[in-house]
């Protein structure tokens, strides 16, 4: 038996126990007559006792020779420590070692197993086995777990069927770039790695299962930042004979039940906003609703003077700054210098301060009146002592410009709380976005989702402007979920096919087992996909999702701990039919 207790478990009603304990040693202190050592596994941390009163020099110069990370074992009896340390639960008592045995030695380690490390990013991730070792990243990984176990729980107990569905499928043009696995068996054809379980969840419903859901691994070859990895976890789920308010119910019940169960937070409020209105309101399809700052739209009241800037926008909007009168010029130079950065492309800010004597003063003075500061206050619901930011241009760019700028200012004033959770569902998306690349429509989300039932005819007539049966679960300004009720009507799939561009042979080459499918009674479906990697940091109060993912790639999609992606063999190449460009 290498360890009767864990090394978090004893306290002061253990005291005279003879125990064994396996760990890690985390610290040494050598005081010459006497030495501690803490030791660490998973569960926390005991302090071990060595003295020359009560300790054989053989076992007294071993506990010497011991250094940090190596593996041992001890057997002792549990005392009461004289300095008690009331920072850690074993802090009362401590381990008067009797035995002591080296079961492996380590190598100095490349970076402090502390959890304020003096390794950086790359070296922790090169060797990510000891990182987690740490406790911020243990405890996110088993943070990780629970949320799943919760997850699990509650589907479970509302009838959902956990089912595994392939990893090696058919590559299809839509979404994301496939990862492509060749087949040696059948030479010169190629399987993909699932972007998503879609098409075989739909299938389930035809199957009858009724309820569906997999907690599943998803692949998508693309370009990389700190909240998407080339590799992925879903929370999959499809239901049948269910329409819109089912579907988005059954979910709000899900995220209610983590953050009470996980958070100890509840909320009653999922508050729901058209796609139209999120843009329109917060220049975002996933606002952040922790704090207000929407927008407020001010062509009527600012293009009727003779400052061009504004006259020949498109779009003239503004937002509140709570407080922002305490700006200082300085700092309000710093947001115009924030949002003409090319990766935000505006061209600079108007700003007006609402003093708090009902007075205002405004960059663009010499053109607009007390009347009109008013009226630009009114329409942004400005208050005394708020500060107004005008941005101006075309509909779409300044929407977005002013919707980064909102979080940024968020962001900086801390209305972003970690620990405040505010979800919301955004819904009616467009069912389909015109590609002037490709000069065709490519699907909002993707091409078996269902068009709004009553705007079925514009699918011939006018395409642009149908709505999607779609939604997205938003928290905290980040999209956790989205799903759709799907198409399950052969003709109306045939006719989306047809509006994305395929020919009846291209639609049936792709996707005919579907459309064959849909031809022996398939239910009406619907479901969702929650990002679980991202749900998690978010429940943990964090938004970078590579600390929960227990070996994460770097930015540029490699593992640099196992190196890969690497090179293979000419001999495995040519098993597989394939050659390498010189």
């Amino acid at each position: 038996m290498y360890r009767t207790h864990n090394c978090g478990e004893l306290r002061i009603s253990d005291l005279n126990k003879k125990v064994t304990l396996s760990g890690w040693v985390h610290k040494s202190r050598d005081k010459g007559f006497m030495v501690w050592i803490d030791l660490r596994d998973r569960y926390g941390v005991s302090q071990l006792i060595f003295d020359e009163k009560r300790s054989s020099k053989d076992l007294i110069k071993n506990a010497k020779d011991l250094g940090r990370e190596y593996v041992i074992q001890v057997t002792g009896k549990v005392i009461e420590r004289s300095s008690k340390n009331t920072n850690i639960p074993t802090g009362e008592i401590e381990i008067l070692v009797s035995d002591l045995k080296i079961l492996n030695s380590s190598k100095v380690p490349p970076f402090t197993i502390e959890n304020k490390t003096d390794g950086g990013e790359e070296l922790r991730m090169k060797y990510r086995y000891l990182d987690i070792r740490r406790n911020s990243i243990k405890d996110k990984l088993i943070f990780r777990n629970k949320v799943s176990s919760e997850i699990r729980k509650y589907l479970n107990g509302l009838n959902f069927i956990d089912v595994e569905t392939p990893c090696l499928i058919k590559s299809t043009p839509e979404g994301a770039r496939d990862f492509i696995v060749p087949s040696r068996m059948n030479s010169g054809k190629f399987y993909a790695l699932p972007q998503s379980p879609q098409t075989f969840k739909q299938l389930l419903m035809v199957g009858g299962l009724d309820r569906y859901f997999q907690i599943v691994k998803c692949f998508r070859d693309e370009d990389l930042r700190a909240d998407r990895q080339p590799e992925f976890t879903q929370i999959d789920c499809e239901m049948s004979f269910v329409n819109q308010d089912d579907v988005l119910n059954t979910f709000e019940g899900l995220t209610k039940h983590l953050l009470k169960t996980i958070k100890n937070v509840k909320v009653d409020k999922f508050p729901r906003i058209t796609y139209d209105n999120a843009i329109a309101k917060y220049g975002s399809d996933k606002p952040d609703i922790r704090f207000s700052m929407e927008f407020g739209e001010l062509n009527s009241i600012s293009q009727h003077k003779d400052f061009n800037i504004f006259n020949s926008a498109e779009l003239v909007i503004g937002i509140s700054v709570p407080k922002g009168n305490d700006f200082t010029r300085k700092e309000i130079d710093k947001y115009i210098a924030w949002v003409k950065r090319p990766q935000i492309g505006a061209n600079g800010i108007v700003y007006v301060r609402c003093n708090e004597d009902g007075t205002y003063k405004s960059s663009v003075d010499k053109f607009y009146d007390q009347k009109d500061l008013a009226n630009w206050a009114k329409t942004t619901n400005a208050n005394k002592g708020d500060l107004i930011l005008i941005m101006s241009g075309d509909k779409d760019n300044v929407r977005r410009q002013l919707g980064e700028l909102r979080v940024e200012i968020g962001e900086t004033l801390g209305l972003r709380n970690p620990n405040e959770f505010a979800p919301l569902w955004v819904t009616d998306f467009p069912l389909l976005k015109w590609d002037e690349e490709s000069n065709s429509y490519h699907a909002m989300h993707h091409p078996f989702t269902s068009p709004k039932l009553d705007q079925i005819d514009l699918l011939k007539s006018n395409p642009g402007e149908v709505k999607a049966n779609a939604y997205d679960l938003v928290l905290n300004g980040n999209e956790i979920g989205g799903g759709s009720i799907r198409i399950h009507d052969k003709n109306i799939q045939s006719l989306m096919f047809k509006n994305l561009g395929f020919s009846e042979k291209q639609a049936k080459e792709q996707f005919g087992f579907l459309m064959n499918a849909f031809e022996y009674g398939a239910p009406p479906h619907g479901g969702i996909a929650l990002g679980l990697d991202r749900l998690v940091a978010i429940l943990d109060g964090n938004e970078s999702i590579k600390d929960y993912i227990a070996f994460p790639k770097n930015n540029s999609g490699k593992d640099i701990m196992i190196d890969a992606p690497s090179s293979i063999s000419k001999d495995q190449l040519d098993e597989l039919s394939l050659s390498l460009k010189k």
